[in-house]
């Protein structure tokens, strides 16, 4: 966050020096992660205990904070890009003084942000599994990982097409190329913003246990007293936590006892094969076989 901070004080300052729109609208951009930053930093807030009115807890706050940042990526990020774009096309004007400076501030910027990028590539490798990077951050339960990688990666592409607008705009003395790129980092964030907006909603909504993590469950129901699964719906309430819910077939014979026996030692199974299935829920129930089709009367 206070490399970002930093980053984006620098940029300002560059921007004050030569007028590029380049470099205000990554002065912007690195502003807007400056405050997503702090943003994520709220996220700690969801690990706070259940209460009555939040008898589930606070796991999914978190996503909430993650919308937010998507929504300050597209307004202070692209939105106000790809308007200095159209002020600065409107308007052009070249680089004329202090015409080392953007260059020099980008190429610091970048591999700034190359290193960040690495660390965030690193952190995610940990957990990513065997997953490709488009399916890890459309499946990530933690928004964090797939905020800080979209952001880190966009802040890089961004300062490669303000460092192409830069030198263009140096060597022809045409300040159109600063605005089109600068309106190339507008589109950019914008994107992504899309992207965390859908992610973010879908986590919001509320997402079921990955597919692995469902089959796991299916399996470790049955046993002593469970003889199958009639249906099962599982629901995320944060990164660590999961809510179980299924129907499980019983022996007829079974006595009530029995029947709380058997709920009790299925529970300790999901437990053990899914550690972060902490509110489970069984309802016992009778399979009843499928009603017989009816025949087909032919005319």
């Amino acid at each position: 966050m206070f490399a970002n901070l930093g980053i984006a004080v620098t940029k300002f300052v560059a921007f004050l020096l030569t007028q590029s729109s380049s470099m205000l609208a990554e002065s912007v951009h690195s502003l807007a992660d400056t405050s997503n930053q702090a943003l994520l930093l709220g996220g700690k807030r969801a690990k706070r205990a259940a209460t009555p009115e939040h008898p589930f807890g606070y796991g999914r706050e978190r996503y909430v904070y993650g919308f937010i940042v998507s929504i300050v990526l597209f307004s202070l990020g692209g939105l106000f890009a790809l308007y200095e774009a159209w002020h600065k096309w409107a308007d052009p004007h070249p680089i004329e003084t202090w015409q080392w400076v953007p260059i020099a501030v980008l190429l610091v910027a970048m591999a700034m942000e190359a290193y960040a990028l690495r660390t965030a590539v690193i952190e995610s490798n940990r957990v990513r599994g065997r997953r490709s990077w488009a399916r890890f951050i459309r499946t990530a339960k933690a928004p964090e990982l797939p905020v800080i990688l979209l952001e880190d990666l966009g802040a890089l592409l961004g300062l490669v097409f303000a460092l192409l607008g830069v030198s263009m705009t140096l060597i022809t003395g045409e300040g159109r190329w600063d605005a089109a790129e600068t309106a190339m980092i507008g589109l950019l964030l914008v994107a992504i913003a899309a992207i965390l907006a859908v992610e973010m909603k879908s986590l919001l909504i509320g997402e079921s246990a990955t597919r692995e993590h469902r089959t796991v469950i299916e399996t470790a129901l049955p046993g002593d007293g469970v003889d199958s699964v009639i249906h099962l719906r599982t629901m995320h309430l944060g990164r660590e936590e999961l809510l179980v819910a299924a129907k499980i077939a019983v022996p007829s014979a079974a006595t009530g006892a029995e029947v709380a026996q058997a709920i009790d030692a299925a529970e300790q199974r999901i437990r053990a094969a899914v550690p972060i299935a902490r509110v489970i829920y069984l309802e016992p129930d009778l399979r009843r076989p499928a009603a017989p089709e009816k025949p087909t009367i032919q005319r």
